[in-house]
C-alpha cells in the first residue's frame, strides 16, 4: 500500500521530558505495539499504526544511512542508540534519542525489536543535524538510492575516524548530561 504524499509544515513538535516513546516491531519492522505518547506525538491513532512499517514516521531529511547502521546493528543482535527525525502524520517534525534493541522469545528466537525514545536536548541536535545534512547532501549526489546510501555510509564512516571514536562514542559524547529525563 502507498502511503500518502505528507507535506511538510516545519513545525516541531516536542514531548515531555519525563515522557518516554515506546514501540514494537515484529522482525520485519511492522509495528505490534505504540504507546500513547507516541501515538500522541506522531499523530496518530493505534488503529492506523498497528501492522504498518515503522517508516511511516521517516522524515526525508533524515539520512538513510543510518538507518542502514541502526538495522545493521540491531539485525546483528546489538543495540543501538541513534538521534532520529521524525515525521507526524500531518508533516510536524520531532526529534528522539532512540534506544533500540532485538527482542527475543524465552528459547532466544528473535520475535522483534523494542525502541525507547526520550526527548533530546537542543545542543546534540544541532550538532547531528549538520552532520545529518551533510550526510544527506553525500547521498544526493548519487542517483541510485543504494549507490547513496554506501556513500553516506562512507562518508560517516571516514567522518568518525578522522574522529577518532567510533559510532557509538560520537553518539555518547552529545548524550552525555544532555537528554532530558
Amino acid at each position: 500500500m502507498r502511503e500518502p504524499e505528507v507535506h511538510l509544515t516545519g513545525v516541531e513538535r516536542t514531548f515531555g521530558t519525563e515522557e518516554v516513546i515506546v514501540t514494537k516491531t515484529d522482525p520485519r519492522g511492522r509495528i505490534t505495539y505504540a504507546n500513547d505518547v507516541f501515538l500522541r506525538v506522531a499523530g496518530y491513532a493505534e488503529h492506523e499504526v498497528i501492522g504498518r512499517p515503522h517508516n511511516i514516521v521517516r522524515h526525508p531529511a533524515m539520512p538513510r544511512c543510518v538507518f542502514k547502521l541502526l538495522w545493521d546493528s540491531i539485525k546483528g543482535g546489538q543495540e543501538i542508540f541513534a538521534y532520529v527525525l521524525n515525521r507526524a502524520s500531518n508533516g510536524d517534525h520531532y526529534w528522539v534519542f532512540a534506544h533500540v534493541t532485538p527482542s527475543h522469545d524465552d528459547a532466544g528466537r528473535l520475535i522483534g525489536y523494542h525502541s525507547n525514545r526520550r526527548s533530546p536536548a537542543p545542543e546534540p541536535i544541532r550538532t547531528i543535524s549538520g552532520v545529518y545534512e551533510s550526510l544527506l547532501a553525500e547521498e544526493a549526489r548519487h542517483d541510485h538510492p543504494t549507490a547513496a546510501m554506501a556513500a553516506g555510509h562512507a562518508l560517516l564512516a571516514d567522518t568518525l575516524e578522522q574522529a577518532g571514536v567510533s559510532y557509538e562514542q560520537f553518539v555518547w559524547s552529545l548524550a552525555a548530561d544532555r537528554v532530558h529525563g
